[in-house]
């Protein structure tokens, strides 16, 4: 599985991004999906994740409400809508592609796309 991420860039506080994860290859929908970030200076975490079905979701306690995580199976793509945005939002962002069953494992990761938050 192959993953690229676009979307990133510059935006101020309490403005909103999208970001998009293309995946090559047919096992896309058969996979769980996902978002990690990474700050300078800290461990990466994760930011959200989706079942392959979509019936499963996750977040981090500091995105929900702000962040949406969804997936379309037929254009082997996951989104990631992000609003609100908060400097300490600021992180490179990386889809992978993954398992998820009591949580979510992710096995298979992207480049990764800058996000970065102004006050």
């Amino acid at each position: 599985v192959q993953l690229v991420e676009s979307g990133g860039g510059l935006v101020q506080a309490g403005g909103s991004l999208r970001l998009s994860c293309a995946a090559s290859g047919s096992t896309f929908s058969r996979n769980a999906m996902g978002w990690y970030r990474q700050a300078p200076g800290k461990q990466r975490e994760l930011v959200a994740a989706i079942s392959s079905g979509g019936t499963r979701i996750i977040y981090a306690d500091s995105v929900k409400g702000r962040f949406t995580i969804s997936r379309d199976n037929a254009a082997n793509t996951v989104l990631l809508q992000m609003t609100s945005l908060k400097p300490e939002d600021t992180a490179v962002y990386y889809c992978n592609a993954g398992t998820y069953s009591l949580s979510y494992y992710p096995t298979f990761w992207g480049q990764g796309t800058q996000v970065t938050v102004s006050s």
